[in-house]
Order: C-alpha cells, then structure tokens, then sequence
C-alpha cells in the first residue's frame, strides 16, 4: 500500500524545500496543498492532481486521502514552513492511524527560520539570549494559562509570535509585561516571498508600526534583545572558537 507524505514546503521561497521534499512533490499521484499560504511556484509542472485544502474539512482531506491510498496513489499533504508546529499534521495523523495508513513526515524550513536568515543573524547570543520561544497570541484557539504572552515574556527570551499581527495592541500590552518597552522588536510579513516586508522598531511602538504598514496576517512578530546583532555588533562571542578553548578536535 502506498503512504502520505506530509512535506514542509518552506516560508514561501520555492528554492526553500528540501531536495526530498522536492522529489516526493514530483513524484506524486496527488498533492494536497495548504491554499494561499504555499507558494505556487512550488506546484509548477508538477504531474500530480492538485487540490487546495483551504475550503476543505478534516474529514473530507481525510476522505480524498482514503479514496487516493485505495487506489495504491501516492499522496503528498504539503504545508507551509516546518511541519513540526502550527501545521495542524496532528489530527490528520490520528485520523490516518484509525484508518490504518502509513505515513511519512518531511520536515521544511519554518519561517521563523528564514526570517532570521533575512536579519542576517542568530537568534541566540552568549550573554544575552540563549532560549528561543515560538508561540502565538490565544485567538479563536485557547492557550494554557502558563504560556499566555505576559508569562513567556517574564523570561526576556529571544520570542517569534505567530498568527497574531491582526492582534498588535494585546501582544504589546501582554508582551510589556515582562520585556522592557525599548526591547528590539522586528515584524517580517511574508518571509522569503517576492513581497516580503520587514518593519523594525521598539516594542512600546510595536501597534503604530504594524498599522502604519498596513500588515494584518501572514508576518512574524520577533522580540528580544537579541535583535540588535543585526543592526550592531554586541562583542558576544560563544567559547567554541576562542584560541584558549580546547576540546576534542582543538588542544
């Protein structure tokens, strides 16, 4: 029997998936494609049947897939970014368990990833950030209490919000709670797209800044002081190359 392969397809950049990613796309009997928010480059004379998910339910992607696997084709679930968080790959997996269909996970570059990239710089600084938090702001879908805004940003943690620049006023307001009102903040809309935008400012500007730009969905919202390494050199610099560090492969 044949399996679905659930590929992240990157931020945008049609160049940005993996070379095993590509291959499956290519081979595929049928693609199921996460609608506006994959890059239809990606799709280009590609031989499969294609379909936008986008209007579609759970049980009816669940349904095409069944219908596709019972005639031995080869399925591709194509979703944005990574697969590994916000890709909703969870519940189609349960559903593929129940029905007793294999499959396979290829991981993309998420687009926290390429945004860094874009910035030109780590999201991590010895001395000043060493943990990354990818979160979202709560909207229609509930977050635990613990890992609303205002208690993640007690940490001071380098952070990347998702899904929530349509929601600016309360990510400030939340964020402020724990991060200084001049903390670096930069908004990145449509990483790696032909489109992409970047606004970059402090975070007691953070509402002004997204309004004046007219950005309401599909952007990154970063903060930390970690942001200032790209706009400055903070003589941060890790043990791992310093001439008086010996390990293993250095005495």
């Amino acid at each position: 029997m044949s399996k679905v392969y659930f590929i992240g397809a990157g931020p945008g950049d049609p160049e940005l998936i993996t070379i095993k990613g590509r291959k499956l796309l290519d081979s595929a009997d049928v693609v199921i494609y996460a609608g506006s928010l994959v890059n239809p480059e990606l799709l280009k004379g590609i031989r499969a049947d294609v379909v936008d998910s986008s209007k579609l339910t759970l049980d009816e992607i669940s349904g095409l897939i069944k219908s596709s696997i019972s005639k031995n084709k080869v399925v591709v679930r194509l979703h944005t970014g990574d697969t590994s968080f916000y890709s909703a790959i969870s519940e189609q997996i349960e559903r593929l368990r129940d029905l007793n269909i294999g499959y396979e996970v290829i991981p993309g570059v998420s687009s926290a990833m390429a945004g860094a990239a874009i910035l030109g710089q780590e999201l991590t600084i010895p001395e000043i950030s060493q943990t990354v938090i990818f979160t979202r702001m709560e909207g229609r879908t509930p977050v635990p209490g613990t890992e609303r805004l205002s208690e993640l940003s007690k940490h001071k943690a380098t952070m990347v919000v998702f899904l929530s620049a349509g929601m600016v006023e309360k990510v400030r307001n939340e964020l402020l709670q724990g991060y200084p009102e001049d903390t670096p903040v930069v908004i990145i809309e449509k990483a790696s797209w032909p489109e992409q935008r970047i606004v970059k400012g402090k975070l007691k500007d953070i509402v002004t800044l997204v309004k004046d730009a007219g950005i309401k969905k599909t952007a990154l919202i970063y903060v930390g002081e970690s942001l200032r390494a790209s706009e400055k050199s903070l003589r941060k610099e890790s043990r791992l190359y310093h001439k008086d560090f010996k390990h293993g492969y250095r005495k």
